[in-house]
């Protein structure tokens, strides 16, 4: 069966329901496993000069040390993090932050609308080991 044309415009279709954008960012074991984390004591620390935010580290990963700058100022106080043991992620390519070199990332936990909170051990596990 053919339908004979009308002269009219074919009816518009409403077009389809796009489909819902995924919100599972999961990632796998094996992308897991590439970041190593691990942990460091703060040999030495400072604040920034014409930062809010940011504390610049000496930390001590077992085999180097290394400085790390952080956004944790508002928190902590630089005298309160000598001697600490931190989560640190330690194959983080290096990045410039106020003109210094920072190479690694500290972990902390950023709750929403509040000050940061260190990832930190109650028990030395040693430094440089591997956080899983």
């Amino acid at each position: 069966m053919t339908s004979e044309p009308t002269g009219q415009p074919p009816a518009a279709q409403p077009p389809a329901p796009a489909a819902p954008a995924s919100t599972d960012n999961r990632i796998s074991i094996e992308d897991f496993m590439k970041v190593e984390l691990r942990v460091a004591r703060v040999l030495a620390a400072e604040r920034v000069p014409k930062s809010q935010k940011l504390v610049k580290m000496q930390v001590d990963v077992g085999t180097e040390q290394r400085t790390i700058v952080a956004g944790i100022a508002e928190a902590y106080e630089p005298e309160a993090l000598v001697g600490r043991l931190i989560a640190i992620v330690f194959n983080l390519k290096p990045a410039k932050l106020m003109g210094i070199e920072s190479n690694g990332m500290v972990l902390a936990a950023s709750p929403e609308g509040g000050k940061p909170v260190l990832v930190t051990f109650d028990q030395d596990p040693g430094l440089g080991s591997r956080v899983r």
